[in-house]
This record gives C-alpha cells, sequence and structure tokens, in this order.
C-alpha cells in the first residue's frame, strides 16, 4: 500500500461513530446485517447509527448491532409520498452533522446510485464516505468502488454489501442474517399456538402478502396450497401485515387453515415465523426474517430480482423461467405473472415436504 492508502486505511479504521446508510424496506435491511456485524466486529468501541426508512426502521430495533435508529423517506427513494420543499432534506443535514458521525457506509442495490445520499453525508460533513457507484462521484465520495453489476457479475445482496464493508477492511466470520425476537413477543406467540393446539407440534406458517403486486403469488393457488399440506397432516396458520386482511381471509375460506392476519406486530410475527417448522411466502420480508431465524423457506420467487434469495437457511426456490425476468418492476409490465403463475400447487407442496423430511420436522 502506498502511503496515502495507509493513512486512509487508518482512518477508516480509528473511525468510533459509525452512519450506516439502508433506505430500502425490511428485507433489505436484514441482508446488510452481516455488513453491519462487520462493522461493529472490525474495532473496538465503535457505535453504529443506521439511517433507513420508516420501513426499515421498523425492523431496526431488533437488530443486535445497531445502536441508534434514524428513520428517513427521502425523495430519490421510490416510496416517498411527494413534498413541496426540501425542508426536510436541509433538517436531516443538520441531524447528521450534529451527529459528528465519523464515517459513513452507503448501501445500495445495483439498480441504485448512491449520490443523492453521498450529497447528504457531505453536507453533513461526515469526513470518510463509501460506497458502490457506476459513474465517478469525484468529491461526494471519498472511497469508491467502481459497481461491478451487472455488467461484470450480479451478487447476492449479502455478498455485494460484505464486499463493500471488506473495501475498508470491515470483515466477519459470521456471516449470518442478525434478528432479535425479544423475549415478551415470544411468550404472547406461544401462548396464541398453545390456545390454537398448535404447542409443540409442526406446523406451517404460509405468508401470502407482498408489497409489490408483482411478486404475489395467486391467492387460488395459496389456498390450494394449503389444501395440500393439510391433506398430509400438517397444520397450517396463516399470517400477513396491517393491509393482508381480506387476503388472508379469503385464503381461509377456501382453505383449512387458522388466520393472524393483522393481529401481529413485527416483533411477534418474527417470533411467529421462529416457532414455525416451515414457512412458504412470495420473496418478501418474512422469507428474509425466517433466514435470520433459522426457519427453513418455500420461497415463491417472482424474477424481478435475482438477488434475494434466501441466506443461509435451507430453502427451496420456486419459480417459472420467463424471457422478461429480472424486470426490477413492482408491477408485472407483461401483465401475466407468468413467473408465478406458473408454479404449481402441488410443487410447492411437495417442496414443503422435502424440506420438512430433511429437517425430521414430519408428524408422526
Amino acid at each position: 500500500m502506498r502511503g496515502g492508502a495507509v493513512r486512509q486505511a487508518e482512518r477508516w479504521s480509528s473511525a468510533r461513530r459509525w452512519l450506516a446508510v439502508r433506505l430500502d424496506a425490511i428485507g433489505d435491511v436484514l441482508m446488510t446485517t452481516p455488513a453491519l456485524r462487520a462493522l461493529r466486529a472490525s474495532g473496538p468501541g465503535r457505535h453504529l447509527t443506521l439511517l433507513t426508512s420508516s420501513a426499515g426502521g421498523a425492523v431496526a430495533a431488533l437488530i443486535p448491532e445497531v445502536d441508534a435508529v434514524i428513520a428517513y423517506d427521502p425523495p430519490w427513494m421510490k416510496a416517498t409520498p411527494e413534498r413541496a420543499s426540501a425542508a426536510l432534506e436541509y433538517a436531516m443535514a443538520e441531524r447528521l452533522a450534529a451527529g459528528r458521525f465519523e464515517a459513513a457506509v452507503i448501501f445500495t442495490v445495483y439498480s441504485q446510485s448512491p449520490l443523492p445520499a453521498a450529497l447528504l453525508l457531505w453536507l453533513a460533513g461526515i469526513p470518510l464516505r463509501l460506497a458502490h457507484c457506476r459513474e465517478n462521484p469525484y468529491q461526494l465520495l471519498t472511497d469508491w468502488i467502481p459497481d461491478p453489476e451487472p455488467t461484470r457479475l450480479v451478487r447476492h445482496e449479502v455478498r455485494r454489501q460484505l464486499d463493500l464493508v471488506g473495501a475498508v477492511g470491515a470483515a466477519t466470520g459470521d456471516e449470518r442474517l442478525s434478528l432479535r425476537v425479544p423475549a415478551p413477543a415470544r411468550r404472547r406467540v406461544r401462548d396464541r399456538l398453545d390456545k390454537l393446539g398448535l404447542a409443540g407440534r409442526p406446523w406451517v406458517l404460509v405468508h401470502p402478502g407482498a408489497t409489490a403486486p408483482s411478486r404475489r403469488y395467486p391467492p387460488e393457488s395459496f389456498a390450494e396450497v394449503v389444501r395440500g399440506l393439510a391433506a398430509a397432516g400438517l397444520p397450517v396458520l396463516l399470517a400477513g401485515g396491517p393491509g393482508d386482511g381480506p387476503l388472508v381471509a379469503a385464503i381461509e375460506r377456501a382453505a383449512p387453515a387458522r388466520a393472524l392476519a393483522g393481529r401481529l406486530d413485527l416483533s411477534e410475527l418474527a417470533a411467529l415465523i421462529a416457532e414455525a417448522a416451515l414457512l412458504v411466502a412470495n420473496n418478501s420480508a418474512p422469507v428474509h426474517i425466517a433466514a435470520a431465524l433459522g426457519t427453513p423457506v418455500v420461497d415463491l420467487y417472482a424474477l424481478t430480482n435475482p438477488q434475494h434469495t434466501p441466506w443461509g437457511v435451507p430453502h427451496r426456490v420456486l419459480f417459472h423461467d420467463v424471457p422478461c425476468k429480472h424486470c426490477y418492476k413492482s408491477v408485472c409490465p407483461e401483465g401475466h405473472h407468468a413467473c408465478l403463475r406458473g408454479v404449481h400447487p402441488a410443487a410447492v407442496v411437495e417442496a414443503a415436504l422435502a424440506l420438512l423430511a430433511e429437517r425430521e420436522r414430519l408428524p408422526g
């Protein structure tokens, strides 16, 4: 290493107040947790603040590597409501300046630009700023990692972020996703399972929701999956987010399952996933929660992108290959949803039973 590079590496290693920027949703934040662990483990006395979206902030309280959370929904992210002025951006730059952060890492998927966030961190006076970037960021990043994706390679999202922090010497021997389930949430969920007669028995959790319509397996197909699991002697619970009530109710009417949709906060959903023998879900946040908690997953994987399969947990990824894959769209641009509609429910049941057999969790 030349002298300047040595001095820069020393600046990174000696930093104590760190800011991690991950402005995406729950699953993206969870897939960043191995990199967050690497940042914490690579120097003594480090304090790590996570700047994340409102959605990401909901799970950040359950991530042990994070010391503090700042929720922020910036105008350059697609889910942010339109606003009339940049007052919130000026206020956020001042808030970050007041935090006196010594180093910051911007985590993005390869279809995102880090430059708006980099400008915010530059305005806040954070002296060290690291990110993948396709174009030359000039002064906005002190440490620019030219983005090799997708032209030269495509990595899993977890590996992408571990490689990023590795560029400034941060590494960990534990690359599992990280999530802590609070003990009160575990107790509440176990009490509900006891009342349902499921305590101590293997059962399957089906979560049919997803924020993006393009990532939703058809409800009638989910109902057929539930019927197949029930025919194999497996009790099924249905769960969903606050907006999934009608979807879950429709499946419950069509198949022998019991529902807890809308009755669980995020910590309770995590506790429920931890208690399940298996999760069947769309490619959405519950899949990554299951991966963090070691619960096997059958992932109904819409081919909107290639980077977000379950990490570090027994799983089956089911999809129907289509020419329009990797579209990165929240709504199927072709209107046919063939990458999911082409997955037969019998294949889902077969994958679930195979995973359970491997884990010796089948009843009897």
